[in-house]
Order: structure tokens, then C-alpha cells, then sequence
């Protein structure tokens, strides 16, 4: 059997598995990256926490620690680590951290509704790295439902009265880091060499010395130390609880883009956006009313949801049958 041909059984094995799985492991993300954001803003703003990258040291501490734990216990099973596993998951690491730490700075520095806005250019940074890298194809209509989404953001992203450069810089940053990996991330468990658990952990484990040496540096990890609610017992609640959620968030990512595409991952994340963006005109506090933002945020909405709509239809599959062999490429690399 040719490569080719084994890499089109593959493919095809993927699509063919149960839609429960896949729509119960999107369910999953939506819900763990809604309750990760909100609670994020919280300690960042809310708190006035100011040491975003000591929270993001605090969210790797706590995969490392779960997932160690875990394979002691046999629970999980990942590989030993030997010479070879850096060479395995190279870039993943470098853009783990990136995505990690400009996240958390972006959600500090803007209201959750533009935040929300704003990270929708995630989904065309998606589509053309699952193109370039991937070499997937979509057809017409799932590519109009992701434009759809963009123009709503460009919309509502026009009327922002809280304009913030700093804030933007970082969000679209985090946009990019998102893309490529959700991409790699998705290249890098398909051989099944490292497996979900094994990816998480290793990543962790490679970024978080540089991580706290970041924070030592820039002055955040001194911050921390000195911030005044270490002593408040719903503060401390919060902080916990991040960095439980920031690993399941991290889970759930792997999982939904196992089961699914990197694509379909970005476009759950931006419904769930959409939603809290939604919440935060009625409870953040931060968000001044245009009827522009609102306009752009509901048409960031229909796309997003045409698009569900169109991915459970199966029609994000290449539109023609004889198309298939060039579409999956990726199970080759």
C-alpha cells in the first residue's frame, strides 16, 4: 500500500468516526475556555492581579503536576522523556508560551467584548495555516461563513470607544500564537508518538523554566509576591481555580482538534467569545454601547454559527470526491 493511499484511509477513518465524540469534545473546549476567560478577567481586572505571567507559570505548574501525578497513578500514559522528544515537538513549545503569555496580557488590557472581537482573526490565521501547513482544502461556503465572521469583527472592532494599542498588539499576537498552535498541535498527535498527554506535558515542562525567568526579569514574578490579597480566601479560590482551568482548557484544545480540525477548534472558541461578549455588555462593567459593535458581534455570531451548521452537514469536507487524495495530505507529514 502507498503512502498516499495509507494516508487517504487514515483521513477518511477520521471522518468517518461518530459525531458524538466530536460534538461532545467541542461542547468540552467551548465550556472550559468560557469559564478560563472569565475567570482570568476576573483576577486581572477585577483583582487588579498584576502578574499575568505568574498566573500563566501557575496554569503550567498545574499540568505538569496533574498529568505527573496521573501517570504515576497509570491513569495517563505518555512517553518517558529521552533526546529525541524536543526534536518531536519543536515548534509547539515556543508558540505554547507565546500563546500563553500574550492571552493573558491581552485579556488584562482590554474590555471582555473587544477582547472577544478581536480574537476572531484567529480563524482566518487558521484557515490559511491548515492550507499551507496541513494541506487541507475547504469549499466555498465554510470559507464565506469564516469571512462573515471577520467582517463582523471589523465592524464592531470600528466602533471601539476604548481604544487601547498595547492591548491590541498583544490580542492580535495571541491571534496568531492560537493559529499555528492549534495547527502543529493537530500534526503533532496524529502519528500518536507523543499522544495527547504526552504533548501537554513536555510543552510544559520545556516552557516553564523560561517562563519564570521571564517573569524574574520584567519584575511580575516580585508582583506577585507582593500583591496584597494573597491573604483573601476568595482571591486564592480564583487563583486555584485558573490554573485547573488553564489546564483543562489546554486539554480540551487537544482533544476538540483530535476529534475535529484546528478550524472547527478556532471557530468553537469564537462562538464562545461571541457569548461572553454578550455577558459582558450586561455584567463586565467595561463595555460602552455602540450600535456599530452590536451590529458586527451579531454578524461575528451568524457566521459562526452557519459555520457549525455546514461542519455537522459534513460540508466542510473538499467539495468534490476526486478532490480528496489533494485535500489530506497532512497524515503524510
Amino acid at each position: 500500500m502507498s503512502a498516499g493511499q495509507a494516508a487517504g484511509e487514515e483521513a477518511d477513518a477520521a471522518a468517518a468516526s461518530p459525531a458524538l465524540p466530536r460534538v461532545l469534545s467541542a461542547l468540552f473546549y467551548g465550556t472550559c475556555s468560557f469559564l478560563t476567560v472569565l475567570v482570568n478577567k476576573a483576577l486581572l481586572s477585577a483583582y487588579s492581579f498584576p502578574s499575568p505571567i505568574f498566573l500563566g507559570i501557575g496554569q503550567m505548574a498545574a499540568t505538569i503536576l496533574i498529568l505527573y501525578v496521573s501517570k504515576l497513578n497509570k491513569i495517563v500514559h505518555f512517553p518517558d522523556f529521552d533526546k529525541s522528544i524536543p526534536v518531536k515537538l519543536f515548534p509547539l513549545p515556543l508558540i505554547y508560551v507565546g500563546n500563553h503569555l500574550s492571552g493573558l496580557s491581552s485579556t488584562s488590557k482590554l474590555s471582555l467584548p473587544m477582547f472577544t472581537v478581536l480574537r476572531k482573526f484567529t480563524i482566518p490565521l487558521t484557515l490559511l495555516l491548515e492550507i499551507i501547513i496541513l494541506g487541507k482544502r475547504y469549499p466555498v461556503n465554510i470559507i464565506v461563513s469564516v469571512f462573515a465572521i471577520i467582517l463582523g469583527a471589523f465592524i464592531a472592532a470600528g466602533s471601539d470607544l476604548s481604544f487601547n494599542l498595547e492591548g491590541y498588539i498583544f490580542v492580535l499576537l495571541n491571534d496568531i500564537f492560537t493559529a499555528a498552535n492549534g495547527v502543529y498541535t493537530k500534526q503533532k498527535i496524529d502519528p500518536k508518538e507523543l499522544g495527547k498527554y504526552g504533548v501537554l506535558f513536555y510543552n510544559a515542562c520545556f516552557m516553564v523554566i523560561p517562563t519564570v525567568i521571564i517573569s524574574f526579569s520584567t519584575g511580575d514574578f516580585q508582583q506577585a509576591t507582593h500583591f496584597q490579597d494573597w491573604t483573601n480566601f476568595l482571591f486564592v479560590f480564583q487563583f486555584i481555580l485558573s490554573c485547573l482551568l488553564g489546564f483543562l482548557l489546554m486539554y480540551s484544545t487537544v482533544l476538540c482538534s483530535h476529534y475535529n480540525s484546528a478550524l472547527t477548534t478556532t471557530v468553537v472558541g469564537a462562538i464562545k467569545n461571541i457569548s461572553i461578549a454578550y455577558i459582558g455588555m450586561l455584567i463586565g462593567g467595561d463595555y460602552i454601547f455602540s450600535m456599530l459593535n452590536f451590529v458586527g458581534l451579531n454578524i461575528c455570531m451568524a457566521g459562526g454559527l452557519r459555520y457549525s451548521f455546514l461542519t455537522l452537514r459534513g460540508n466542510s469536507k473538499p467539495a468534490q470526491p476526486g478532490d480528496e487524495e489533494n485535500a489530506l495530505p497532512v497524515s503524510k507529514t
